[in-house]
C-alpha cells in the first residue's frame, strides 16, 4: 500500500506540474518553459523508476525483497516513458512528443531561439485583429481566424498535429492571413480600450482584459465560447463559411479551408463583375 501512495504522489505532482504550466502560459511568467515542463517530467519518472528498484526509500517504506511481474512492468512503463520524453529537451525535428500532443507547452513556448533551425514553426498573428486586417487587404487573402487559449488542449493538438500537415500548412502560409486571437490573455488592455460591454439581452459584461474582448467577440460573432474555433473571414469583415471546431482529422480541416477560400474567390469574382 506504500508503494502504491507513493507512486500516486509522484503522478500528482506531475499533474501539479501541469497545472502549474497552465497558469503559467495564460500569465505569460515564462517560468515553465517546454523544455523545463518535459525535463521537471523526466526527473519524475526517474524517481518513481529508482522508489521501484528499491534504490529510493522514504521513512515508511519497506525493502523490496523481491520484483514481482507488476512491479517489473510499471518500472518498463516508467522508463519507456522517460525515453519517450528525452527529444523533448533537444531542439530538433524529433522534440514534436506527438503522442502527449496538447500537454506540454507549445513548441514556440521555449527556452530555443525560433530564428533558426525552428523557422519551421507555424506561428500566425497574435490579438491584432486590425493588423490582421489590414494585411488581409493589402495582399487581397481572406483571414483565418483562431479562438485559441493558452490552456487549450485541443489548441495545441491542432497547432501540433494538424497544421503540419503539408497541404494544410500551404494553405495557411500562402493563401490566408492567420490570426489567433487568445481568449484567457490576461494582459490588461490600454484603459481608453478598457470598458462596459451590454449584450443585447441587456446583460453586461466588463471588458479589462485582452482575453475579456476576444471572449466576448467570439461569443457575440461567432455564437460559441469554447475553443478552438476557426471563422475564416473577408477583409471587410464578412463570414466566408460557416466555423469549424476542433478537427483532428488532417484532410477534412484541409477541406474546410478550401471551401472559404473558394467562397473568397468567388466574392472577389461578384466583386469585379460589378464594378464592370
Amino acid at each position: 500500500m506504500t508503494d502504491v501512495k507513493v507512486i500516486l504522489g509522484f503522478l500528482e505532482l506531475a499533474l501539479a506540474i501541469k497545472f502549474l504550466s497552465n497558469a503559467d502560459l495564460v500569465e505569460q511568467w515564462g517560468l515553465l518553459k517546454r523544455e523545463i515542463f518535459i525535463g521537471l517530467w523526466i526527473l519524475i519518472g526517474l524517481l518513481m523508476i529508482l522508489y521501484l528498484l528499491g534504490k529510493l526509500k522514504f521513512s515508511h517504506s519497506s525493502p523490496v525483497k523481491r520484483f514481482s511481474f507488476t512491479r517489473i512492468a510499471f518500472i518498463v512503463l516508467f522508463a519507456s516513458i522517460v525515453i519517450y520524453l528525452l527529444p523533448g529537451l533537444t531542439n530538433t525535428k524529433w522534440a514534436d512528443l506527438k503522442l502527449i500532443s496538447g500537454f506540454p507547452p507549445p513548441r514556440t513556448y521555449s527556452v530555443y531561439s525560433f530564428d533558426g533551425n525552428n523557422k519551421n514553426v507555424f506561428e500566425p498573428i497574435h490579438n491584432n485583429y486590425n493588423e490582421a486586417l489590414a494585411i488581409a487587404k493589402r495582399e487581397n487573402k481572406p483571414v483565418l481566424i483562431d479562438f485559441t487559449g493558452w490552456a487549450c488542449v485541443n489548441c495545441r493538438r491542432m497547432e501540433e498535429k494538424v497544421w503540419p500537415d503539408p497541404l494544410v500548412d500551404s494553405l495557411m502560409r500562402t493563401k490566408f492571413v492567420v490570426l489567433s486571437l487568445y481568449v484567457d490573455e490576461r494582459r490588461k488592455l490600454p484603459l481608453t480600450e478598457q470598458t462596459i460591454y451590454k449584450a443585447p439581452n441587456g446583460a453586461e459584461k466588463s471588458i479589462i482584459t485582452v482575453g475579456d474582448k476576444w471572449s466576448t467577440f467570439q461569443t457575440e460573432n461567432f455564437g460559441a465560447t469554447s475553443q478552438p474555433q476557426y471563422a475564416i473571414i473577408s477583409a471587410d469583415e464578412k463570414a466566408l463559411t460557416k466555423t469549424k471546431f476542433y478537427t483532428p482529422d488532417a484532410a477534412e480541416f484541409a477541406e474546410w479551408l478550401q471551401c472559404g477560400l473558394d467562397a473568397f474567390q468567388k466574392n472577389r469574382q461578384l466583386a469585379t463583375g460589378n464594378k464592370q
